[in-house]
């Protein structure tokens, strides 16, 4: 199946593929109902995971092991929500085994291609493992597959607001280890907001750090594939990072502040309120980010409110 850690650790490609191929047949096993078949994502999916390296040399895997498992056409909630229970053991288990979260994200194909301008069905589509079931060929049939340069301004912004709420965690994290991942993820996840604002986005991590040509950027990239316990920057040096990279989607964006009555009624149908009158009516992405970019600054508390609305539009 090839590799699946950047980088060079034929251990740890060895223990993905067996796992992978194991929790093939439990998947199989579980015979969860209307489901297509399941596919491994994220980034031992597309070659680049993380390993880490312990004082003593010996190896670990560090990322989660993100599984899409796509339904028969025509399913609908309660199918997905069958899927979800009969692959919860299966979760369970390798997540035990492996001392990482194990993950099952139920997608029907109708919500694949509904999505597939989005940067992460995107990314699946450009780098995934077949487990279970049928194949990605077969299961992402008439989703279309966009040049990187094609990717809407809108996945910047939304990859800031998710990369600028874990920089806020960081900050309030008392984990030395979740605050380094998270101000890590803020430089990569502002480099990437950068390129794909000026339409410049690669698939493969190491194209993008070439194309970028930034220091910072490539030492939080080396950090990724080989993570360590030291953060690769400060928080305030992350933060305006996150800055400088909002300043440039933000003039990619010539329509952010565009209002509609479709925006203004998913808000509220998905929230049961209004939320700041201000900004009714935009894209929520816009709406959060804007809240979020004044909480970065430190003119405000992130707050329960913000939580609860970047939780439902993330």
């Amino acid at each position: 199946m090839g590799r699946f850690a950047a980088g060079e650790s034929p251990a740890m490609d060895r223990l993905v593929a067996d796992a992978v191929a194991e929790i093939g047949a439990d998947v199989s096993a579980a015979k969860a109902p209307r489901l297509a078949g399941v596919v491994l994502g994220g980034g031992y999916g597309r070659g680049e995971g993380g390993v880490f390296v312990r004082r003593d040399g010996s190896e670990t895997l560090y990322n989660d092991l993100d599984f899409f498992a796509i339904t028969e056409s025509g399913a609908g909630d309660a199918d997905i929500a069958a899927i979800t229970v009969a692959l919860e053991p299966v979760s369970r288990k390798w997540s035990g085994r492996l001392g990482i979260d194990v993950d099952f994200t139920v997608r029907t194909p109708w919500r694949i291609r509904h999505d597939q301008d989005r940067l992460m069905i995107q990314e699946l589509l450009h780098g995934h493992v077949d487990v279970a079931g049928r194949g990605g060929a077969e299961l992402f049939a008439g989703v279309k597959r966009l040049q990187p340069g094609e990717l809407p301004a809108m996945e910047a912004a939304r990859l800031l607001m998710n990369r600028g709420m874990g920089l806020m965690f960081a900050r309030e994290s008392s984990d030395p280890a979740f605050a380094a991942r998270n101000v890590n993820k803020c430089v990569l996840g502002s480099g990437d907001a950068a390129l794909i604002a000026r339409g410049g986005y690669l698939w493969k991590a190491s194209e993008r750090a070439k194309a970028l040509g930034d220091g910072l950027y490539s030492a939080a990239l080396e950090w990724k594939f080989r993570p360590r316990a030291e953060a690769v920057c400060g928080w305030e040096t992350a933060r305006e990072t996150w800055l400088a990279a909002l300043e440039r989607v933000n003039q990619s964006l010539p329509d952010a502040s565009a209002r509609s009555a479709y925006q203004a009624v998913r808000w509220i149908a998905r929230r049961r309120s209004i939320g700041d009158p201000r900004t009714m009516g935009m894209d929520p992405v816009v709406r959060i980010l804007r809240r979020l970019e004044r909480v970065v600054r430190g003119r405000a508390a992130v707050g329960d409110s913000l939580r609860r609305d970047w939780n439902v539009f993330n």
